[in-house]
């Protein structure tokens, strides 16, 4: 069967978490834009913060990963992981999913993930998550904020980790039986 499924959310919502696990579970590739992002920001030996500066004066960077992500969701049987996943594949996946979290949890998630100080992160993803709106409505007209192509949202800080693994498998089955 071929299946494509899309998980967006902002930085610190827990897509990569979701994504991977639920990759696992039904044999998908998984394809992450942010984690591209962070490899090509440590190729060139800059911070997050200094390459999305660079990434603003050359937005060909973000029309690279994000015609990646595209060209993995036509293949075919893979989880596409990112803030436009849902934007960028919505005439292509089963499932568009919208993770969502408090600002705070966010943060908390990011410092331990990153192993940075609170400050480090605050600045960083206001800067961060400020410039991808504009660039994300710059590149291709995209509103962030407009939540109207989802198919299901879900507050990350609602449940555990394995209660919105439930959640999710259960759409997921959902969408595989009437693809049958």
């Amino acid at each position: 069967m071929n299946l494509v499924i899309a998980i967006s959310g902002l930085h610190g919502t827990g897509k990569s978490t979701f994504a991977q696990k639920l990759a696992k579970e039904y044999g998908l590739r998984y394809f992450s834009t942010g984690q591209a992002f962070r490899e090509l920001a440590r190729e060139r030996n800059q911070s997050i913060e200094e390459f999305t500066l660079h990434v603003e004066k050359h937005p060909e960077i973000d029309k690279e990963l994000d015609n990646r992500a595209l060209e993995e969701a036509k293949k075919g049987n893979v989880i596409i992981e990112s803030q436009l996943a849902g934007w960028l594949t919505k005439d292509i996946a089963d499932v568009k999913i919208l993770l969502t979290a408090p600002f705070d949890i966010r943060i908390f998630r990011m410092m331990e993930r990153d192993h940075k100080t609170r400050e480090e992160i605050l600045q960083e993803t206001r800067k961060r998550e400020a410039s991808e709106k504009t660039r994300y409505q710059e590149l291709y007209d995209i509103d962030i904020t407009d939540l109207s192509i989802y198919d299901l949202v879900i507050n990350t800080s609602r449940w555990s980790i394995m209660e919105i693994i439930e959640i999710l498998k259960h759409v997921i089955n959902l969408i595989m039986s009437k693809k049958k």
